[in-house]
């Protein structure tokens, strides 16, 4: 009997193709005949799954982000099986900054995708990610909760605070990328910022000295 072929299995190859070859060369040098030839199967395969480079691009910044989305998972289980707010916004920010292959491929094409859709229509006309605001939404909620539990400062407004620590990740781990800093340092403000926004122990914030 002919073997059965796993499309999906196919498909993910192909996309774990495309991403070891885009984080050694970048985004906008790859072509679907290196991803081809990376995966050790024919372009004419690669064209039937994919059809265009764009939806090529496409599947493999989904395939990237399913992955991210592990990682953070793995950050919890390490913190244990309830982790509380504070860790889970911990793992989520943390697991965005590139300190290691894997991570610093994932900055690299999620920011390259990003740039290159501003000036290539067809690139445009493929959202890589489902819900833009997905990770601002989780992040927003967690402090929030914090919030309703006593456990962070009442007065800030939790969905401004989620947009600036994520500003904050994407934008420090560019500066990992191109050498400006390092991973701990880089980690080091993020949990600076995570501890000015959440009391110690539970307590609330002492009131300022009217003297």
């Amino acid at each position: 009997m002919p073997k059965r072929v796993d499309h999906e299995e196919r498909r993910a190859q192909i996309a774990e193709a495309l991403i070891r070859v885009a984080g050694r060369r970048g985004l906008h040098a790859v072509g679907m005949r290196d991803v081809a030839a990376e995966a050790g199967v024919s372009l004419r395969l690669v064209q039937y799954y994919f059809e265009t480079k764009e939806k090529l691009l496409f599947h493999g910044l989904r395939h990237l982000t399913d992955r991210f989305t592990a990682r953070v998972g793995a950050r919890l289980a390490a913190a244990g099986p309830s982790p509380g707010a504070r860790a889970t916004a911990e793992a989520l920010l943390l697991a965005s900054l590139p300190t290691d292959e894997e991570s610093r491929t994932f900055h690299l094409l999620y920011s390259s995708y990003a740039i290159l859709s501003v000036t290539d229509g067809a690139l445009a006309a493929q959202p890589f990610i489902d819900n833009p605001d997905a990770a601002e939404d989780a992040l927003a909620g967690l402090l929030g909760q914090a919030q309703a539990a006593g456990l962070a400062d009442p007065e800030a407004d939790a969905r401004t605070e989620a947009i600036s620590l994520l500003a904050m990740a994407a934008g420090m781990g560019t500066g990992i990328l191109v050498g400006q800093r390092s991973p701990e340092s880089a980690a080091a403000v993020l949990r600076h910022h995570l501890d000015r926004f959440f009391t110690t122990a539970g307590a609330p914030r002492a009131e300022p000295d009217p003297a």
